[in-house]
């Protein structure tokens, strides 16, 4: 058949075959669907499974879901990709060893949660976030490892608190902060020795009144304003003569507040 004239939306992209060239419908399985109306059949330049262009591909699987489970094993990646969102979950294991992480992001979106954990060690950090962000907690243990410190600081975020301590020392400073932003204690006084002072900062923010005393003379200034700021009595009355204007003038704040409050409830 020759080529067929074509109805693409002003300034979109031209219609073109995913292998090159133009949109040959005579070559195409579903040729028969050119017949059919708008939302039922297909449509070159606006809803084809032959475009390059992942919108129209879409719109023709929005159109035709129950075709999806038949184009898995496409050869261009954008329709196995686009397939993948609307057939069987039945299917999918077909395509966790995909050889393109398009595809796969998909499947790790849809894959049903006894068979995620295939996709673990998949070769893309993108596959493994989605799966890092669907795992059930306690499966997100085999994910602490992880080479890309990206899925391991989603990890932090979900990983049940019972071994969330060891995560305590992980190399990346994103990953700790996480760390220090759930843990609890007493692990989480084992971080006020961290060798990053924004992790210090929010330990210095989560840490009980009475254990912030291990922490108002840190080298780090913002570490002792946030201790500052929470601190009792008796640590503020050690930290009066901070090297640092910024963190005087918070204990002083907070030592007037504490006597204004004290005469107060005196009558």
């Amino acid at each position: 058949m020759n080529t067929v004239t074509v109805r693409a939306p002003q300034d979109d992209i031209a219609p073109q075959h995913w292998q090159g060239g133009p949109i040959r419908c005579g070559d195409c399985v579903y040729a028969g669907l050119l017949s059919l109306g708008e939302g039922q059949g297909c449509e070159p330049g606006h809803a084809c499974m032959q475009d390059a262009y992942a919108r129209r591909i879409d719109r023709f699987f929005r159109w035709h879901p129950q075709l999806s489970d038949d184009q898995l094993g496409h050869p261009y990646f954008e329709v196995r990709a686009i397939a993948a969102r609307r057939a069987s979950v039945f299917r999918l294991t077909a395509l966790i060893n995909d050889p393109d992480e398009t595809v796969r992001l998909q499947v790790a979106l849809r894959l049903p949660q006894t068979l995620l954990a295939k996709l673990v060690n998949d070769p893309h950090r993108e596959v493994r976030i989605r799966v890092a962000q669907r795992l059930t907690p306690p499966e997100l243990a085999a994910l602490r490892h992880d080479p890309d410190y990206g899925v391991r600081e989603l990890v932090a975020q979900r990983l049940p608190l019972a071994i969330l301590p060891t995560l305590a020392h992980d190399p990346d400073r994103a990953v700790r902060m996480r760390v220090a932003q759930r843990l609890d204690m007493p692990a989480l006084l084992g971080m006020a020795g961290d060798a990053d002072a924004e992790v210090r900062r929010i330990v210095a923010e989560r840490l009980p009144v009475a254990l912030l005393s291990h922490l108002s003379h840190d080298a780090d200034w913002r570490v002792r304003w946030e201790v500052a700021q929470r601190a009792d009595a008796s640590t503020l009355h050690t930290m009066q003569e901070d090297a640092e204007p910024e963190v005087r003038q918070a204990v002083q704040d907070r030592l007037a507040h504490a006597i204004i409050h004290l005469k107060a409830s005196h009558g």
